[in-house]
């Protein structure tokens, strides 16, 4: 397989990956994403705090950008993030998007109404900071249309991350001018639906993601992610569009500076 260096992980969180394999060190991590090809990730916070890691990560780590935001399955344990406290993080040039925010009926029954607020408040950051909104979605799927509708800026739209839906959500949320985002899952054996999604969605439309430390893509299911085993999931997404591996990074990376970086 001829890897490219210009492949990106468009989702993973830095600040929870094991680095016992890389004596502690991030930079070695990232030496060894480079050099399989792998050359910017966009790292990803969950609340404030973390975003204010992924911050300074991206601020001095090349090829590393920063999105803020707290994540839906943080309602329990987090207090509602303030429109002003999101801005305040959004301001830095290393930010490229807002969230991850959204809807997760799953895990997060309970506190929907939690839920709803914050997708509120990071699409108001997202609108005025005229950046991408991250969403999760899961067991969701008409409340995540119906709030992107009515609060998301269709100019700046945004990705749904790690997505696992049907392809009527799919063809909804690219109507609204939404990307689309596919991680290790893909890979797995029993995701045939969804690989029947990927088939479908255009290629100038999809990203590549590992949401590294989790969904470890085969062969490396059931061990920690990192961002290097994103060339897993390229490959699997190549070959079940029948082209190129080149083709494939090619267009994801394009995807990635058109959405996150405006180019």
């Amino acid at each position: 397989m001829t890897q490219p260096s210009l492949l990106v992980d468009s989702h993973c969180h830095l600040d929870h990956l094991d680095l016992e394999p890389y004596d502690g060190c991030l930079e070695k991590l990232l030496a060894d994403t480079a050099a399989r090809g792998v050359s910017r990730v966009l790292t990803v916070g969950i609340d404030l705090e973390s975003s204010r890691q992924q911050l300074a990560m991206s601020a001095q780590l090349p090829g590393v950008y920063a999105s803020v935001g707290v994540h839906p399955m943080n309602a329990e344990s987090h207090s509602l993030p303030t429109v002003v406290e999101l801005s305040e993080l959004a301001q830095s040039e290393r930010v490229i998007a807002i969230g991850e925010t959204g809807l997760d009926r799953t895990y997060g029954a309970d506190t929907m109404d939690w839920q709803r607020e914050s997708f509120v408040r990071h699409a108001e950051v997202a609108r005025a900071c005229a950046k991408p909104l991250i969403i999760h979605t899961r067991d969701a799927q008409q409340e995540t249309l119906a709030m992107i509708d009515e609060h998301v800026d269709p100019a700046t739209a945004g990705v749904l991350h790690c997505f696992t839906e049907s392809w009527e959500m799919a063809e909804a949320a690219l109507a609204m001018n939404f990307y689309l985002s596919f991680s290790g899952i893909v890979t797995f054996k029993n995701a045939a639906a969804l690989r029947e999604v990927v088939a479908k969605v255009p290629l100038d439309r999809l990203l590549v993601e590992t949401d590294s430390p989790w969904l470890a893509p085969v062969p490396y299911r059931g061990k920690k992610n990192e961002p290097r085993f994103v060339v897993e999931v390229a490959q699997c997404v190549a070959d079940i569009k029948g082209i190129p591996f080149e083709t494939l990074a090619q267009a994801s990376s394009d995807n990635f500076d058109r959405l996150f970086l405006r180019t």
